[in-house]
């Protein structure tokens, strides 16, 4: 028996309209809160990067404001067994040089995103057999094992197409000037100043898009994107802090959305990333469980944020239909965390290096959980960093722990296996469990919930006692905009999407 579905929004290619000329169109300013990594959807993995690509780089499918499977450059899929989907691409669209989108730009892309090295793509295709071209607008995925993950996963960055010509051509320096099939094309970039896309005027949905050109700025002191927000200087501010929230609320220069997120921060432990050797803290779980103890959620959250996002020690933030309320929330115990330090045998005060992203929120995390770790026995001392080049270390393995944050995806897989799984492409922790695989192998193979949510309590669970990863809390999105800009529809992935977006008249 085959399924089909047809997709929510357009299923088929509309006359674009009178659009105004491009240079009559206004352009956006966009404050991020730090830089971004390779702008190639292939080996990207910074947040920033994401936003910054995702309305020049058209995936299969996205998502909507309900978290359904919408289409971009796909228009409907079948499966037509547990193992094999069909997917109709949108006819009549093209690559930003002029190459046509069409089934073996899907199957080179697909194909790209799991073979290419350096990819932080892998694990995301890593469930496809084969990509076949059935006719120039119809691709068949052949999966290894049924996988009901895999369509969310042409979501996001695993569903983005490159031109294979201009992919080809360019080899390593792809991420210099990509080429992909948005409604924005790139301009340029400046390190840690700005990245520039322009509107594409012939784009399939071009009326739905209103400016001329975007700037996304990364500015990483909180107080000086707020105040370039007030000033004029940029129109949308995509991380508002929880102290400045009120301000920005009652300011009617500004509009403040906050809403739900997908994701979480926590502290990943190097336990052999790279081949290195950890110490205890990597080693013994009993120190990682310590420490753990030693932390007080809801403090660190209160103190911090103001309450407004969500303690957990859990992969998944308590909105999601993957998180396990049965499950305890762990409890400040520092006598407890005293004696795992004693049974582990390590001398106290027992040093922790921690690397942190090099922002006023992050630094200021890290310092209430020094002076909490430090009650129970642990130096924690602080490296600070510029964000990608955390990312670089992390790959490297030249960290001991590394407190940084996840964006997430709908379903819960998406928050574990690239993470996690022993050939996941950003395991930075070099974890290696295959109880863990099996389980979360077993996770994608089947879309009974009840199943799925028996498998997902197994793996909290052994995750809670490994805490290869020390979850902390699960965040809300807090944008900041002109009060000028209309249109914007928050989704819990935390993304931009400019479709319908602009200024007021």
């Amino acid at each position: 028996m085959s399924f089909r579905f047809a997709l929510l929004g357009l299923a088929a290619t509309l006359p674009l309209g009178l659009p105004a000329k491009a240079q009559e169109l206004p352009q956006l300013r966009v404050a991020m809160p730090e830089d971004a990594d390779a702008m190639d959807p292939t080996t990207g993995r910074a947040y920033v990067q994401r936003v910054a690509m995702l309305n020049m780089c058209d995936s299969l499918f996205t998502y909507n404001s309900k978290m359904e499977i919408v289409p971009r450059l796909a228009l409907s899929y079948e499966w037509a067994d547990p193992q094999t989907l069909v997917v109709k691409l949108r006819p009549n669209v093209a690559f930003h040089d002029g190459t046509p989108v069409d089934a073996a730009s899907v199957k080179y892309s697909i194909e790209r995103h799991a073979t290419y090295q350096g990819s932080a793509r892998r694990g995301d295709v890593s469930s496809v057999a084969a990509v076949e071209v059935v006719d120039p607008l119809t691709v068949r995925f052949r999966l290894k094992s049924p996988d009901v993950v895999f369509l969310s996963q042409l979501g996001v960055r695993a569903g983005v197409l490159v031109s294979p010509k201009a992919a080809e051509a360019a080899g390593k320096d792809f991420p210099l000037n990509p080429v992909c099939a948005g409604p924005y094309r790139w301009v340029e970039r400046v390190a840690q100043d700005r990245i520039v896309i322009e509107r594409v005027p012939n784009y399939w949905d071009a009326a739905n898009y209103h400016f001329s050109r975007v700037t996304f700025r990364p500015i990483a002191d909180s107080t000086v994107r707020l105040a370039n927000l007030r000033a004029g200087s940029v129109d949308v501010n995509m991380n508002i802090p929880p102290v400045d929230a009120d301000s920005v609320r009652k300011d009617n220069r500004l509009k403040l959305y906050t809403f739900d997120g997908l994701g979480y921060t926590g502290i990943t432990v190097n336990m052999g990333r790279n081949n290195t050797t950890p110490g205890p803290f990597g080693t013994d779980p009993r120190v990682r469980q310590a420490f753990d103890l030693a932390i007080d959620r809801d403090a660190l959250v209160n103190v911090v944020f103001s309450g407004v996002h969500a303690p957990n020690a859990y992969p998944v933030p308590p909105t999601s239909p993957f998180f396990d309320a049965t499950l305890p929330q762990p409890k400040r115990d520092l006598a407890k965390a005293r004696a795992l330090l004693a049974a582990a045998g390590v001398k106290t005060p027992f040093t922790v290096q921690l690397t942190v992203i090099n922002n006023p929120e992050s630094i200021q995390v890290a310092e209430v959980m020094q002076s909490m770790a430090a009650e129970a026995g642990f130096e924690l001392k602080l490296n600070t960093m510029e964000f990608v080049s955390s990312l670089d270390a992390a790959d490297k393995g030249n960290f001991t722990a590394y407190m940084v944050g996840w964006t997430g995806r709908p379903d819960v897989d998406g928050n574990l296996r690239d993470l996690l799984y022993t050939s996941g492409g950003t395991n930075y922790v070099g974890y290696k469990n295959a109880q863990f695989d099996t389980l979360l192998d077993q996770g994608r193979s089947t879309g009974d919930m009840a199943a799925r949510m028996a498998t997902y309590r197994k793996i909290y669970q052994g995750l809670r006692e490994d805490l290869p990863i020390i979850y902390l809390y699960s965040a809300r999105w807090s944008f900041g905009m002109a009060a000028k800009v209309e249109g914007f529809e928050p989704v819990a992935d935390g993304m931009l999407r400019l479709n319908g977006v602009k200024f007021a008249r």
